[in-house]
């Protein structure tokens, strides 16, 4: 059964958490039991007369594992308004923080328990699920089949004994936090939620969940966490990325990066960086092993540029396999030949480019001169040159587009972007080809040609069999045309509509006919369709309605045969399609995005521009279409060493025969894909991993270029370098991209059982293998860097795509399946936990806010006298509180009143105070780093539009009907302590 939720949850007051939550009701069959035999017996006595469990504290062993977190729980109880009461289990997330489980006496509930009236007897708990039905590895027996529950033995949480690592030791405190409900009416998030204090005799706890307290640090989870510290140690510093180099920083850390030997993590980031010697191991580990790739990764500021080489002086690769050189490359005889390590294979060296060895390790001596030997990633210019790539403009002049009244406004905006191209003197891109058609149910070209007075308008009515009139002038350079380009879009605005659109226009009809201007022309680029009559697609239109539940939920991701075959054929020219669709179509018809992402472009719909905020995102979005450089006609060729093999590649692309070949129409510096490698015998510890990436593609200019991105890994054949090579930022992305890709053929509640049974088992097998003595059950003990692992998931899980809420509505969907799977990682991780950041109520009180001080995701961290902006790569959203001060509010937008507030989409007044500004200024900072133009949403506590902030707040229960954090954190323990039974 799927976890969408009905409109009104049942209260019954046995009924078993199981089947609450998200959590799959499938369980084995059996007498109720409770895994953890402490947990029983719920108390149902008014507050007052609790008291804390936080008994019996012991100091903490020191001789834990350093890479380490755990988590302890603790007993927690508050009442409600209707006199009800509902056990809560508090994950205390700081690094190896050591608390009772369960003291003597006191016994802890599962979460998430109907509330039930004082009074009545508590019903008993019922077994916790397991998801083995759903395993990823076929035909492999999984080392944590079930076995029967036995209750496990529980006491003072013992630290576990593992091997210390010095290099990540940080002391262990004891700590306890209380939980108590703030009373409030149920209309704000904030007032839904209960309130973290501190307990009353908790005198050694550290950074308690207390979003009232002054000072922010206090409010911290370990996502928060993990970001803070790991920007505090690389923030700004350089990282020398060389061959089987330590983990590098994460990817929302800005640092520059030294190429010495291995691909910036920027550009190439694998899952570990340690990779497990044999197929069983990695296998037993039940993490994935794989890379993230982004070919045309940006360098950052400070960073040396790509060096580039010239094809004829260039060493030459591998002629078994077609591998670049790099300096993964083995050299023998002197350096008359080299081993490739992707094939196993011995080549020559031409005679004109052999240079003899030096030194033990036998480099060659012109090492340091040549980018193909000394550096992890650098480009090749090829010898060849092809066509530049052109852009071509398609504007719908349907009688819909007529009559709303926006084409003036399109029609300006695309002139002024063309003017400024025209004028940038000494740039390429002012040369750059352009072609210009308008359409109905007919297609209207324009020759315009410079010899000719005025451009000539050829109408093709016959769009079945469509055949191009002439070639020459379709496509003419910028300069040379910009006067005829200008009185056509002055004229179109005017146009008289012949034909009636109530029946739609064919979507497939503009891009069928810009794919054959550039086919006649033999060139690539980019494809901007101005859209506005209702949406048909040329044949079959799947179906949507009735498949949320059932099996065939996949078929409403899948794009038609038609637009398939149509992408295609724009990838194998090289055009890249951008739809800009102009009126808003949310329910009907059918959706327009299935080409432009499987080419490498984008979907932008707009409410027929006739307000400020959509004009103005109309503009940034067309300009940063135009700007952003892009590569054309792209393949994308992945090798790795001869023991291993690409078992699977995701992302926005067209999936071709191989998984370790891509095509793609175009791409840019933000696209990102997954792939997956799978072990085909033992690796030799000491020669590591090497992965190669090699992009063939094209330029703005037609210049023909090859980037080369190697990554060098170390091996080992224990289990624990591998978990702690791994970081949760990686795994979310991978996770991520590769579910995002099977929700085309399987089943949503399969998929997200599936990825929690994983996880489960990965982090059961790392208590198993990983620790050299016990840990107590009530300890979840994490890796190091996978501490924010398990928030990242459950944003995951109760994402939209994968958990349909009852107002998500299929193109919404559709849309952020495809937003999401072009983003990289540091996209990946703000979307699936946004940054809040709280604002200063005045510049004189606090410096400006900056993402170093974001607070928890949930509404426990909302205060009703505070600001806070909510940043997610798709949305930003100011939340204003019912308490603000009345100075705050006439600094920051101009009104005293907290009711005449603006709400939902708007944009601050431009106000000439420092509070104005300083808030201003953070939103354009945050606007820049979005892959798209965003409105700004203004949310007033009360206000209807809070469901909005409910769903970026991903600690808290979704709106949707998904686990919050701690349910799902407690969740994840129990089950995978069950499994080692």
């Amino acid at each position: 059964m799927m976890d969408v939720p009905t409109a009104k949850q049942s209260q019954t007051p046995c009924q078993p958490w199981a089947g609450q939550n998200g959590w799959s009701p499938a369980s084995p069959q059996g007498p109720s039991c409770n895994p953890l035999p402490s947990f029983q017996h719920l108390s149902l006595s008014s507050p007052s007369d609790q008291r804390p469990c936080c008994e019996h504290l012991q100091p903490s062993d020191h001789s834990c594992q350093s890479d380490s977190t755990t988590f302890s729980y603790r007993s927690t109880l508050y009442a409600d308004n209707a006199d009800q009461s509902e056990h809560r289990i508090i994950p205390d997330a700081h690094v190896s923080s050591m608390v009772s489980a369960a003291s003597q006496g006191r016994n802890i509930p599962p979460c998430s328990l109907p509330l039930m009236k004082e009074g009545m007897p508590p019903c008993k708990l019922q077994q916790m699920p397991f998801y083995s039905p759903y395993s990823p590895y076929q035909g492999i027996s999984s080392p944590f089949q079930p076995p029967p529950i036995s209750p496990p033995s529980f006491g003072v949480n013992q630290s576990p004994q593992c091997t210390p690592q010095p290099a990540f030791e940080s002391p262990n405190v004891e700590s306890s936090v209380g939980y108590t409900h703030n009373h409030a009416s149920p209309t704000s998030p904030i007032q839904q939620q209960p309130q973290w204090t501190p307990a009353a005799h908790s005198r050694r706890t550290i950074n308690e969940f207390v979003p009232n307290a002054a000072a922010q640090d206090r409010n911290i989870t370990p996502q928060v966490k993990v970001i803070a510290e790991d920007r505090a140690e690389w923030e700004g510093k350089v990282f020398v990325s060389e061959p089987f180099s330590r983990l590098p920083p994460l990817a929302t850390t800005s640092c520059i990066i030294e190429d010495k030997g291995n691909a910036s993590p920027f550009a190439i980031r694998s899952a570990s960086y340690c990779v497990p010697c044999d197929g069983q191991t990695a296998l037993l580990s039940r993490l994935p092993l794989g890379a993230l790739v982004t070919p045309l990764a940006k360098q950052n500021a400070g960073e040396k540029p790509l060096p580039v080489c010239n094809e004829p002086e260039c060493l030459a690769g591998c002629g078994g396999c077609g591998a670049s050189m790099c300096p993964a490359m083995g050299w023998q005889d002197c350096g008359q030949r080299f081993y490739c390590p992707f094939c196993g294979k011995l080549s020559e060296v031409p005679w004109q480019h052999y240079q003899p060895t030096k030194g033990v390790e036998g480099v060659r001596v012109d090492k340091d001169k040549r980018p193909e030997l000394s550096m992890g990633s650098y480009e090749i210019l090829n010898s060849q040159k092809g066509e530049p790539a052109a852009l071509l403009l398609a504007i719908d002049v349907s009688a819909s587009a007529v009559r709303g009244g926006h084409l003036a406004f399109a029609t300006q905006q695309i002139l002024t972007l063309l003017t400024s191209l025209k004028r940038e003197d000494g740039d390429a891109s002012s040369d750059v080809r352009v072609g210009l058609m308008t359409y109905d149910s007919r297609i209207h070209l324009y020759d315009l040609s410079p010899a000719l007075s005025r451009p000539h308008m050829l109408v093709i009515t016959e769009t079945d069999d469509l055949q191009l009139p002439v070639r020459e002038g379709l496509l003419v350079s910028l300069k040379d045309c910009i006067d005829s380009i200008d009185s056509v879009l002055q004229l179109i605005p005017q146009f008289s509509s012949e034909c009636d659109d109530s029946s739609g226009v064919p979507m497939e009809l503009p891009v069928k006919t810009g794919l054959a201007v550039l086919q006649a022309l033999s060139c690539p680029g980019k494809l901007l369709i101005f859209h506005t009559a209702p949406l048909i697609e040329m044949e079959h239109t799947n179906s949507s309605s009735g498949l949320f539940g059932s099996n065939k939920s996949k078929s409403i991701f899948q794009p038609s045969e038609p637009a398939i075959s149509l992408a295609k054929e724009c990838v194998s020219q090289g055009c890249g399609v951008h739809m800009f669709v102009l009126s808003q179509q949310d329910v009907g018809g059918a959706w327009p995005g299935h080409i432009p992402y499987l080419t490498g472009g984008a979907l932008y719909t707009y409410s027929h521009l006739q307000g400020e905020l959509d004009r103005e995102r109309f503009r940034t979005d067309l300009k940063s279409i135009v700007d952003t450089d892009t590569g054309y006609k792209a393949e994308l060729r992945i090798f790795v060493s001869k023991d291993m093999r690409v078992s699977g590649c995701y992302g926005l692309f067209i999936p071709g025969l191989s998984p370790s070949q891509v095509p793609m129409a175009t791409l840019d510096w933000r696209t990102t894909l997954a792939m997956e490698l799978a072990h085909s015998r033992a690796l030799d510890e000491t020669r590591g991993v090497a992965i190669q990436t090699v992009l063939s593609y094209s330029t703005q200019t037609g210049d023909r270029r090859t980037r080369v991105h190697t990554l060098t890994l170390r091996c080992s054949r224990h289990l624990q370098d591998t978990f702690r090579q791994y970081q949760a930022q990686t795994l979310l992305t991978f996770y991520c991209k590769k579910i995002y890709c099977a929700v085309l053929e399987r089943p949503l509640q399969e998929l997200r059982e599936e990825l929690q049974m994983e996880v489960t088992e990965a982090f059961a097998c790392y208590r198993k293998h990983c620790c050299s003595a016990s840990v107590s059950a009530g300890q979840l003990v994490l890796p190091q860097y996978l501490r924010a692992l398990p928030v990242y998931i459950n944003s995951l899980r109760k994402s939209e795509v994968l958990l349909p809420g009852l107002r998500s509505s299929i193109h919404q969907r559709l849309q952020q399946r495809c937003r999401v799977l072009s983003m990289d990682t540091c996209c990946t991780s703000t979307h699936f936990y946004p940054l809040l950041l709280p604002l200063a109520l005045s510049v004189d009180s606090s410096s400006s806010p900056n993402p170093e001080e974001a607070l928890r995701c949930c509404a426990a961290s909302l205060e009703p006298r505070c600001l806070y902006l909510v940043h997610s790569p798709l949305t930003l959203l100011l939340w204003v509180g019912n308490q603000v001060p009345t100075c705050t509010l006439v600094e920051l937008f101009n009104t005293s009143c907290f009711s005449s507030l603006p709400s939902g989409e708007t944009k601050l007044p431009v106000l000439e105070n420092p509070l104005s500004i300083s808030v201003r200024s953070l939103i354009n900072t945050l606007n820049s780093q979005a892959p798209c133009a965003r409105k700004l949403w203004v949310v007033k506590q009360g206000d209807t539009c809070e469901e909005t902030l409910q769903r970026l707040l991903v600690e808290d229960k979704s709106p949707n009907g998904g686990a919050s954090y701690a349910d799902f954190l407690y969740h994840l323990h129990v089950n995978s302590v069950r499994f080692l039974q």
